[in-house]
């Protein structure tokens, strides 16, 4: 167990905003998929270490969908939160939304589902740790942990087969 008491949804959640860049977009202007990849993931981290109030290392992307572009000049905003904590691990949905700052309009453009491992030192070398359970404190938080646990179960299951097919050879 955790020496941390319980945590709720709304004590890790985080924010990122990001200026599109020219360095950061393809030739016709749109933010490469590889760079939003790397915010969300960048988000998320800072959720998750929030959460379990240690290191947490990524473990797995999931449920990564793109539905729209976002150009040069234009803002991205992310938004992580926490949807569910297991054992050493807690899963953060990252929403990603793109901005034109000058209209204020916003649209939908990506969102991501990430695992996160909490970690600690153990003799000089970094083991999985322990990480407070989650307080969901609306409807919305327990449909999300409710959905984390099945993607959870589809993960493991996903993982066996790996596990089995390579022992194959």
């Amino acid at each position: 167990m955790s020496t941390f008491g319980p945590r709720n949804v709304s004590d890790s959640i985080t924010t990122m905003t990001e200026y599109v860049l020219p360095t950061h977009a393809n030739a016709l202007g749109n933010v490469f998929g590889g760079q939003i990849l790397a915010w969300i993931d960048l988000c998320a981290a800072i959720c998750a270490q929030r959460h379990a109030g240690r290191l947490a290392v990524t473990a797995e992307f999931d449920d990564v969908s793109f539905e729209a572009p976002i150009q040069v000049g234009q803002v991205v905003l992310l938004r992580a939160r926490v949807t569910a904590a297991f054992r050493t691990s807690v899963e953060i949905l990252v929403d990603v939304e793109g901005e034109d700052a000058p209209s204020g309009k916003r649209w939908r453009c990506a969102h991501a589902f990430v695992t996160f491992v909490a970690m600690q030192e153990v003799d000089g070398t970094l083991k999985p740790a322990p990480v407070p359970s989650l307080v969901c404190e609306t409807e919305e938080d327990r449909a999300l942990a409710a959905e984390a646990n099945d993607r959870r179960t589809q993960r493991l299951a996903r993982r066996k087969r790996r596990d089995a097919q390579r022992s194959l050879g």
